[in-house]
């Protein structure tokens, strides 16, 4: 009877063991709580990284992070263009449930209501210290437009950050400016900010009217107030002494991130690390420029790259490398010709961005949102690992949760899910499903795609890039079709009816 027994107990605990292992409820103890780096970059590609198959170019800072940690081949952005995968990231919440989270204006109101709980707002619940550097474009301010010369509020100080330090849309648009916390750095009140996307404002030259002032030509829009040699979306006038040179951005940024960890070395942090690297327009420090052999594209990975390196510097300097979990993925998928002339198609010289993946950004095809995703943890993650499973980037605010010993109710990150084995390698299982948004949703479950019939052009005429949109339903083999090559739905009609009854179930939950 005491052998069987003991046997009995033997069998229960390696049941609930799997049963945790196949619901990534992965949790830590209170006393190893590890940092939290996420390093996210902007427009960068599925084979934009030597690490992820590139040639052309080399990526040895990123490389060392898979090489010493985790890559997925299977992982998303929830959208294919930057502000709704952001708002996705920080709400674990699909940015389509939301109106008002599309590509958002550099003047936009803050559009994370300050009631919900984000990413942020969880772990310095669970006692870390939290700081987003780099790119925000999620809105700042009251509704109907940002107020810039006032205290700048609500925004990411009122959103579970304690710090911030962010330019507040992309760097193709106005008001070309850094804010810290609620302020703007080096303000000067007797030079009042004025921005406006509809009508121009003030007497300061544009791209259009005064093209000869340009060190880099637009190709498509971008023809408006001209800043730092380069014309954008949206006119400003004001600010002078506040405005940053594209150039200074990665050192400002890194130099940024270094004096968060070295003042909270001694207490677990979270930085959300937001590069604006390798977005248009690309102008790069002058110890890159040039140094690709692929253009100004190549030369921001290299120096997207060299930011990785200066983190990893840092951390290896305060010895906080062994207990930091880092994690690198990009916002959405590449595009070449992105409203520059910068000879992105030029000169790719055999480099594929895609990784031969179909589409790119604003593309509800995989080039869209299948993107690099990797996880460095020294002695919690296998080296060298590589992981198939499905997962999203939603799934964050959830799997971090549940290492971090948070409960979360029932309204927190209602998309996310709870994957933190997944996340360290333990485990090979990963989402049933996910959903990618491009100019539309589409639909991923047991390696099949799916993508609802729809109008509109096939291909954007202006970045060349091929949308998803077709009149008649699209069905993926991903397993076999990584490509999406061939559609299957005439050949598998019960699978496309299967799929798109499972996409109304989901848009309707």
């Amino acid at each position: 009877m005491y052998r069987i027994n003991i046997y009995v107990c033997l069998v229960l605990l390696c049941m609930i063991f799997a049963e945790k292992e196949a619901t990534g409820m992965t949790t830590l103890k209170n006393d190893s709580l590890p940092n939290v780096v996420i390093v996210y970059a902007d427009d960068l590609g599925y084979g934009d990284i030597s690490c992820y198959g590139a040639t052309k170019i080399q990526t040895p800072n990123i490389d060392r992070l898979a090489r010493q940690g985790l890559k997925f081949t299977n992982a998303y952005a929830t959208s294919s263009t930057c502000t709704p995968s952001r708002y996705s990231l920080l709400t674990g919440q699909y940015a389509w449930r939301k109106e008002g989270t599309g590509i958002a204006a550099g003047d936009a109101p803050l559009i994370i209501d300050t009631n919900q709980l984000t990413l942020a707002g969880m772990l310095k619940q669970a006692g870390y210290q939290t700081a987003v550097i780099g790119k925000w474009h999620l809105g700042l301010g009251k509704f109907p437009r940002t107020e810039w010369n006032e205290e700048i509020k609500p925004g990411p100080n009122e959103l579970g950050f304690d710090y911030s330090f962010i330019i507040p849309a992309t760097l193709d648009r106005v008001p070309t400016i850094f804010v810290q916390n609620h302020h703007i750095v080096r303000d000067n009140p007797n030079d009042p900010i004025t921005v406006d996307y509809n009508a121009l404002v003030g007497d300061e030259p544009t791209g259009k009217t005064h093209p000869e002032l340009l060190k880099m030509m637009y190709s498509h829009g971008h023809n408006q107030t001209i800043v730092n040699g380069i014309s954008r979306i949206g006119y400003m006038s004001g600010g002078k002494a506040a405005r940053w040179k594209d150039e200074e951005l990665a050192p400002i940024f890194a130099d940024q991130t270094r004096q968060f960890m070295e003042q909270n070395k001694e207490r677990p942090f979270f930085l959300y690390y937001a590069l604006s690297d390798i977005h248009v327009p690309r102008v790069p420090n002058e110890r890159f420029a040039g140094k690709s052999g692929l253009g100004p594209r190549g030369d921001v990975i290299l120096q997207l790259d060299w930011t990785v390196g200066q983190l990893l510097e840092t951390l290896d300097s305060l010895k906080l490398t062994e207990n930091t979990l880092i994690i690198f993925s990009s916002d959405n998928g590449p595009v070449l010709d992105d409203g520059y002339q910068d000879a992105a198609v030029e000169k790719q010289n055999g480099h594929k961005p895609s990784g031969g993946l179909r589409g790119g950004k604003y593309s509800k095809y995989e080039a869209g949102t299948r993107v690099p995703f990797i996880v460095q943890w020294l002695n919690m993650v296998q080296q060298g690992a590589v992981s198939q499973a499905l997962i999203s980037q939603v799934d964050l605010f959830a799997s971090l949760a549940a290492l971090t010993h948070r409960q979360l109710k029932n309204e927190d990150a209602p998309d996310s899910h709870v994957l933190a084995s997944t996340l360290l390698g333990k485990s090979k299982q990963g989402r049933e499903w996910l959903v990618e948004q491009g100019n539309g949703l589409a639909l991923i479950k047991n390696n099949w795609k799916y993508i609802d019939p729809s109008g509109g052009q096939a291909i954007d005429k202006l970045t060349n890039i091929e949308l998803g949109n077709s009149r008649l339903p699209q069905l993926y083999n991903l397993q076999t079709d990584p490509g999406e090559t061939k559609n299957l739905s005439t050949l598998y009609p019960d699978k496309v009816q299967e799929m798109h009854e499972l996409m109304i179930k989901i848009k309707n939950d």
